[in-house]
């Protein structure tokens, strides 16, 4: 019963350090970001979405619409662009780049 509960206890354990593995890396990432409904017309909301050049591919960075992605929203929305460096953190939902930012900083030419 003692061997029983000690593997129980580190199996407890290791589930307890899995769960912090998968905990996503704060990650960041410069390029223009767009408006997904006026730019791109990929939404009918309108959504940040951040272009970054990846050797020859543009890869597409879909913004959670939290308070920073909200707030930098208005110099993009109706077409234009602005290039700028996020970081937040980022998942892959239904095959696109999705980030949660935590700070969006509009790059001085």
């Amino acid at each position: 019963m003692k061997m029983m509960k000690s593997i129980l206890a580190a199996g407890v354990i290791l589930a307890g350090t899995a769960g912090l593995a998968l905990a996503a890396d704060p990650v960041t990432i410069t390029g223009n970001m767009v408006c997904a409904k006026c730019v791109l017309h990929e939404t009918k909301e309108c959504q940040n979405v951040v272009q970054v050049m990846q050797g020859t591919n543009t890869v597409n960075y879909y913004l959670i619409q939290n308070d920073v992605s909200t707030n930098a929203h208005p110099a993009i929305c109706g077409g234009s662009s602005e290039k700028v460096t996020v970081t937040g953190t980022v998942k892959k939902k239904h095959g696109k780049e999705v980030m949660t930012p935590t700070t969006i900083d509009v790059v001085k030419s």
